[in-house]
């Protein structure tokens, strides 16, 4: 196992600033080279130190961007008018990029990657969608799926 230091919020690893034990492939392969982490050396844990109160303040202002973000994105419903059966299964499919494309019509920019959707949408009915803006922030959206008339 290998220290690193990480200078990001990492789910399911650690937040800014936490020194974590990690497998040295992850962090040679991954953390190291994306600058999400730094190798816990003395010298590094000064560095750190130092630029601490610079990451706190970005990731506080990013948290705040999300925050806001998260009260657009609960605000809307969205509506998707598609062709189904007579048993209300689609003949095609609402999935991220659709619901994605729904929110920017409606001036909430998110990336398709954001939006957790374990299998397209392939049904009539009403959806809570998660939309994973960080760790904590998992504003929902309404997706309504109606027969196109």
């Amino acid at each position: 196992m290998v220290q690193v230091i990480l200078m990001k919020d990492v789910d399911n690893l650690g937040e800014t600033g936490d020194v974590v034990d990690v497998k040295p492939g992850f962090a040679r392969n991954f953390l190291l080279p994306q600058g999400i982490a730094l190798e816990a050396t003395p010298a590094n844990l000064r560095r750190f130190e130092e630029e601490r109160d610079h990451l706190v303040d970005r990731s506080t202002r990013e948290l705040e961007k999300a925050s806001a973000l998260a009260a657009e994105i609960e605000a809307q419903s969205l509506n998707f008018p598609v062709k189904a059966g007579e048993d209300g299964r689609l003949f095609g499919s609402v999935t991220t990029s659709d619901i994605a494309n729904g929110l920017a019509e409606q001036g909430v920019k998110v990336d398709r990657h954001l939006i957790q959707l374990d299998e397209p949408i392939k049904q009539l009915g009403t959806y809570k969608v998660t939309v994973r803006l960080s760790a904590n922030i998992q504003p929902e959206v309404t997706v309504w799926v109606v027969a196109e008339s």
